[in-house]
């Protein structure tokens, strides 16, 4: 679904937001778990469910920890494994991985919906407020720079590009 052309500032925002979410489980669309985990090229550890793996992470930092002040430790990362939603990666769990980022997704949503645009929070280990519509604007930005990752590695897993 193509992101709106016409409507307020926060459909506008939501709906990009919502068109880089998508575009992301497409190009993850219809491979197996293997071919999910299949990293870039050396010395990358770069996947496609770890960009699902990682953007959670994101989702999870922006909306439940920074702007709803919620605890929200990370899943795939630890201070020992600092890049582990891309280092650790595995077949077995790409399922789940899946269904946590949709989760996640939606509870970030819901937070978001509390909150007008020009709302401020504070930013966990930062200076300085963050406007609710800068989080759209940098959720945007973070999606559309990791699809454009996807994409380069769903071509080279069988060939298939898109949007």
């Amino acid at each position: 679904m193509d992101p709106p052309t016409a409507g307020s500032e926060r459909e506008l925002l939501q709906g990009f937001l919502d068109f880089h979410r998508g575009t992301l489980l497409w190009k993850i669309s219809g491979l197996t778990a293997g071919q999910l985990v299949q990293r870039s090229v050396e010395p990358s550890s770069m996947s496609l469910i770890g960009l699902v793996r990682h953007l959670t992470e994101v989702e999870k930092y922006w909306f439940h920890r920074a702007l709803g002040q919620l605890p929200a430790e990370p899943k795939y990362w630890t201070a020992e494994h600092p890049d582990g939603d891309f280092d650790l990666a595995d077949a077995a769990q790409a399922e789940q991985d899946l269904k946590d980022f949709r989760q996640i997704v939606k509870a970030s949503d819901e937070i978001a919906a509390r909150y007008d645009l020009d709302d401020t929070f504070p930013r966990p280990g930062y200076e300085g407020d963050y406007s609710v519509r800068y989080l759209y604007i940098h959720m945007i930005e973070e999606y559309a720079r990791h699809n454009g990752h996807a994409d380069l590695l769903r071509e080279r897993i069988d060939g298939l590009t898109g949007e």
